[in-house]
């Protein structure tokens, strides 16, 4: 057996460990899942008939370690839906390889969610993103010099699913112009931008900022590029919403610190919850 066959029998069977253990402890299948970022965790208490399941007690999943994630998966139903809310990712930061970040998206694709739903924290390089903001992802710079998927090339080398080096849409143009429409019905502000997606852990220097305006990033952040790819990957229809918590490094007199994207995403959280209801409701569900 080829060193490429054992790393895929391992992967998969880690998946299907966790996946056991899920169905050993409800009969869940969601259609959507929702992925919440720093400060982000209270859209989790407006579940209705909420299953909670530890992250650390799936098999192969660690918990989150960072504040303002609480490391855990709520099963129910919100906006009328069927969903699983992912309280708390993880990040390379934390000492995670990408293949292990993604881990969670491609047990809920296991366990039936065809939509992903992610949302950030991430400091503003547009300067007219003022804390607070809102922002759509309608794409994003990946600046880590790592990839999700390079653990996984075996599917792509053998030519299925998912060709490496094919131009795919990641943000679903459909389900953002139509959420943006209802953000505008609901009079809640938002703006559409670029995610620039840092390894971290530390926040990014004023000449780093600089060029990645240069680059046309709008935002900037450490997290949602690698699980965005694995679940366009495993055919996922995704939206993306960041909640612009800081200005970026030299864009503002007030030093960056984690205290402030958590107390900025307190402050936005009763509209981004509307707002994620309103959008969990419009999911492209097939057949739904």
């Amino acid at each position: 057996m080829t060193s490429y066959n054992v790393i895929d029998n391992l992967a998969r069977q880690a998946i299907s460990d966790a996946l056991k253990y899920v169905r050993s402890q409800a009969n869940v299948s969601p259609d959507i899942a929702l992925i919440l970022g720093s400060g982000l965790g209270a859209l989790a208490d407006r579940v209705d008939d909420p299953i909670i399941m530890e992250a650390a007690e799936i098999p192969h999943l660690p918990s989150a370690t960072v504040s303002g994630h609480k490391g855990r998966f709520v099963f129910g139903r919100l906006g009328g839906r069927s969903v699983v809310v992912i309280q708390g990712r993880l990040h390379m930061y934390e000492g995670h390889d990408p293949s292990k970040v993604v881990f969670p998206v491609r047990l809920v694709r296991a366990l039936g969610a065809s939509c992903l739903f992610v949302t950030n924290a991430s400091g503003g390089i547009n300067s007219q993103f003022e804390p607070g903001t809102l922002m759509w992802i309608t794409d994003h710079i990946n600046q880590t010099g790592v990839h999700p998927l390079l653990g996984d090339q075996i599917s792509t080398m053998r030519g299925l699913e998912w060709p490496a080096r094919e131009s795919i849409e990641y943000y679903d143009q459909e389900w953002t112009r139509n959420a943006e429409k209802l953000a505008d019905k609901m009079g809640i502000a938002t703006k559409r931008g670029i995610y620039l997606w840092t390894r971290g852990p530390s926040y990014e220097t004023k000449a780093e900022i600089r060029a990645f305006r240069v680059m046309g990033a709008d935002a900037v952040g450490m997290s949602t590029v690698p699980e965005v790819i694995q679940a366009r990957k495993e055919n996922m229809k995704v939206i993306g919403l960041s909640t612009i918590t800081n200005f970026a490094a030299g864009l503002s007199d007030n030093p960056l610190n984690h205290d402030e994207v958590i107390e900025t995403g307190q402050a936005v959280r009763e509209a981004l919850e509307k707002l994620a209801i309103a959008v969990i409701r419009i999911a492209p569900i097939p057949d739904a």
